[in-house]
């Protein structure tokens, strides 16, 4: 009788720790494969038909739909160049080069993945429309604070992470070759 309860609890403690294993996978990752430059972070098979099955339980849980292969590649930051998490209380300066593509978008969402709401309606910004200066550069100010220029204003959010899409790129198969001066820094310029 003792062995049968301890071949009973066994299995319930192995079953558990599974499946709690597994809630946190889902929950929290994104998969295997991501790839890092900076603080920028992609997972260039997410789209693809060789996604690990975590990606796809994320993938289900989260409805989202992910770029193909062909289609471009996602990165996404949740830190600045510094490492230190994205705070609204603090403005940062998006600026420098982007990867070769035929588009890119570069978008404010909270840390769940939705929009952050605010006053001005301003989610982000797309390479045809943001403000350049003469020699082709562009900064991007993310801030609670109106600034001129391409401002992305910060709503009651704690915390939040950038998205940039980069769309019809030949890094999509090739991002683990990816330099750290072909993306754009996230500087944090003063908190409040």
């Amino acid at each position: 009788m003792l062995t049968l309860l301890k071949l009973t609890l066994t299995l319930i403690l192995a079953a558990a720790l599974g499946l709690g294993a597994t809630y946190l996978a889902v929950q929290r990752g994104r998969g295997f494969g991501a790839v890092s430059v900076g603080a920028w972070t992609a997972w260039p098979m997410l789209g693809s038909s060789n996604a690990d099955p975590y990606a796809r339980a994320i993938l289900s849980r989260t409805g989202e739909i992910p770029l193909g292969l062909a289609e471009g590649l996602m990165f996404t930051a949740r830190t600045d160049d510094a490492g230190e998490p994205l705070l609204a209380a603090c403005s940062y300066v998006v600026a420098g080069a982007m990867p070769a593509g035929r588009a890119w978008t570069l978008t404010l969402a909270n840390v769940r993945g939705f929009l952050v709401d605010n006053p001005a309606r301003r989610h982000g910004f797309t390479s045809q429309e943001i403000v350049r200066a003469a020699n082709g550069g562009f900064q991007i100010v993310v801030s609670r604070a109106a600034r001129a220029g391409n401002w992305l204003p910060l709503g009651s959010v704690r915390q939040f992470t950038l998205g940039l899409r980069i769309y019809d790129t030949p890094l999509s198969a090739t991002a683990a070759t990816l330099d750290r001066t072909a993306m754009p820094s996230i500087k944090r310029e003063r908190c409040s």
